[in-house]
């Protein structure tokens, strides 16, 4: 499913318009961007935890000539799915 498909759903389940529903969805999705960025965990029960996760620094190797490097510390997103999403899928 991609973003326009997406849209659909969501305007056909609300039973709202295509672009409210894509205004609905861009906001959603600044406001969980907006709240990693600031380093908040975002939970939505039943669905799951979005949340920042702190990469250490490390040593890696340049696969085309073998030379070690080194991969600096970074942030990354992390999703955890909850009960309900776990439940629905099986």
């Amino acid at each position: 499913m991609n973003k326009a498909e997406l849209i659909e759903a969501m305007a056909e389940s609300a039973d709202i318009s295509k672009a409210a529903a894509g205004r609905a969805l861009d906001g959603m999705v600044e406001a969980v961007t907006n709240a990693m960025k600031a380093g908040d965990t975002l939970s939505l029960v039943g669905f799951g935890t979005f949340s920042v996760k702190e990469r250490a620094a490390r040593e890696g190797r340049n696969p085309q000539t073998g030379e070690t490097i080194k991969i600096k510390a970074s942030r990354i997103p992390s999703f955890k799915a909850g009960k309900a999403l776990k439940d629905a899928i099986n």
